[in-house]
């Protein structure tokens, strides 16, 4: 019998009413497993040689009537936060499992990334078809950079260059029906690859390639 890391009852967290209740079982079900992730997946990108990463499970502590409607463990070279960086993530919506790579609003260098990015697109479109992209953390919508091409992200990056509020994120997802058809280690070399895959990326936006 297959051990699962996923059960189709870790999404349907995102559908129970009321901030507490919500909450009560995020910090019981789901976060002990980004405690997990958190633990195996800072050490196997730390070994990449750039920086020491650090995990950061997001504990919606700010929120007092909204219940949240994702979460995640975020992966970035600082231990007291990864917002202003280039950072990684693994979460959950209540349809479908993320692992993407984020430059998310409160970034600095966003102008920089873009210019990065925009002169070595091919990094990103050479990225396997499935592999998505978005301009907004805050929505679960994503596009696949097959079906946006060289010209959606030449869209997207002029983007990030000009608009305050405006993200890039690439990365996969994985309905919850995929994720949680997956066992323990099924997982876990998904979750790898994609990282690794991610990693050529990550090198272009800082600078590093």
């Amino acid at each position: 019998m297959k051990n699962h890391f996923w059960v189709i009852d870790d999404f349907d967290v995102f559908s129970i009413a009321g901030l507490e209740n919500r909450m009560e079982a995020l910090q019981n079900k789901i976060q002990p497993k980004f405690t997990i992730l958190g633990r195996h997946f800072a050490d196997r990108l730390s070994a990449h040689g750039t920086d020491e990463f650090y995990p950061h499970v997001a504990k919606h502590a700010r929120r007092t009537v909204n219940p949240p409607r994702d979460s995640w463990v975020a992966f970035a070279p600082a231990k007291r936060g990864y917002k202003a960086l280039p950072h990684f993530q693994i979460g959950l919506w209540g349809t479908h499992l993320f692992i993407i790579l984020a430059v998310i609003y409160e970034n600095p260098d966003k102008k920089g990334i873009a210019e990065r990015l925009s002169g070595q697109l091919d990094v990103l479109t050479s990225l396997p078809a499935s592999y998505i992209v978005s301009g907004d953390h805050m929505k679960p919508e994503a596009v696949s950079i097959a079906e946006t091409g060289a010209d959606g992200l030449h869209v997207l990056l002029d983007r990030l260059q000009t608009v305050k509020k405006a993200e890039f994120l690439v990365g996969r997802h994985l309905s919850r029906e995929d994720a949680a058809a997956l066992s323990n280690d099924e997982f876990m070399v998904f979750a790898e690859e994609t990282f690794d895959q991610l990693l050529s990326v990550y090198d272009v936006l800082i600078g590093r390639k």
